[in-house]
């Protein structure tokens, strides 16, 4: 029976960070979506995609005329939102060759909010290994997984399409020294331990930083990373005490929920006696509350608010986009070769057999 490889998702392009942050899946949600692909006999292979601007399923469907939307039921299911047709407005579909090529163009970089980004190569092989875990893959999407992956370090290995600044991270200092001025001599607390606060604590190393705070849920995950970046390791429980000391905090939790209301920071600004506070919120869903930025004297950005700093790397990188490009479409070829050759040795076998 004929099958047909199909992709459906979210990104930055079709959905504002508030939409995005509603189908946001933390690792558990990740795993129970498999479970629930693995569990469908109308799957054949699957793996889900999920970063702070995207959320997608690639999947090799049995069915070849069933339509993919399906697929954004069930995360639905696992997210517990209310399915609605209105739904098709922030999704987009992708089916056989255009879905095989939306994932190199994924891996190499060219779909990303910054272009050319470096993380998303790391994402994607994280996902197919957890896929693996489930099972999920069968020969077509290890042979696809294969090429996206080599695609995407061909890009990053043999043209500019990373030149520069290519991470959140950096984005978001580079962002605080637009509105601070300069980063020398200021205090900066960093929230979270994952990667997306590890870059920007790389990017604040070279910065004669005065005073850096690293605060964590649990000690023992950030206590390397601040000993790697010359930072004093902070509880939770003291959040408060250091917002009021700081200039700039960047947070970057996986948290389901927000960890910094406005009523807090009402009492931080009071405490400050006004003192103006900035705040860059990089992690989705949203670590502080969106009506924070009503709060006098501080500046609160998100993730969607670093365009103007990603423009200024997109010249150069955009040089380099007709080679990934190349690199893309010839890495498709060698896919569905690899795939005509498959099938014609299975349809040998076949003829012997017979």
């Amino acid at each position: 029976m004929p099958t047909k490889i199909a992709v459906i998702g979210i990104n930055h392009k079709r959905a504002s960070i508030e939409i995005r942050e509603r189908f946001s899946l933390t690792e558990t949600e990740q795993k129970l979506l498999l479970s629930e692909l693995k569990n469908r006999p109308d799957i054949i292979e699957a793996f889900v995609l999920s970063t702070c601007n995207r959320v997608e399923i690639y999947a090799n469907l049995l069915n070849s005329c069933q339509d993919p939307f399906f697929l954004v039921q069930i995360i639905c299911q696992i997210k517990k939102i209310a399915f609605t047709p209105q739904l098709h407005d922030y999704f987009y579909n992708h089916t056989d060759e255009n879905a095989a090529r939306h994932l190199l163009r994924v891996t190499a970089g060219l779909d990303s909010l910054i272009l050319g980004e470096k993380q998303i190569l790391g994402q994607v092989k994280m996902a197919v290994a957890l896929a693996q875990e489930f099972a999920l893959f069968q020969q077509p999407f290890n042979i696809l997984s294969n090429i996206a992956i080599r695609a995407g370090k061909k890009a990053q290995t043999e043209t500019d399409i990373s030149w520069g600044g290519s991470s959140v991270g950096w984005a978001a200092v580079i962002r605080a020294e637009k509105i601070l001025g300069s980063l020398e001599n200021k205090t900066v607390l960093v929230i979270g331990a994952g990667k997306m606060s590890q870059l920007a604590l790389q990017q604040m190393s070279s910065r004669k930083i005065r005073k850096l705070y690293l605060m964590n849920r649990t000690h023992e995950k950030a206590a390397p990373l601040a000993q790697t970046y010359n930072a004093q390791c902070v509880s939770l429980y003291d959040l408060k005490s250091v917002l009021i000391e700081v200039d700039l905090c960047v947070s970057a939790v996986a948290a389901p929920h927000h960890i910094i209301e406005k009523d807090l920071l009402e009492s931080v600004m009071e405490a400050r006696s006004q003192r103006p506070l900035m705040m860059i919120d990089i992690a989705v869903p949203r670590n502080v509350a969106p009506d924070a930025a009503q709060v006098k004297n501080l500046t609160l950005c998100t993730v969607d608010d670093l365009d103007e700093v990603i423009a200024q790397t997109v010249t150069k990188r955009q040089s380099a986009m007709l080679a990934v490009e190349n690199i893309v479409e010839n890495k498709l070829m060698e896919f569905y070769d690899k795939m005509q050759k498959i099938k014609n040795l299975d349809q040998t076998f076949n003829r012997l057999g017979t």
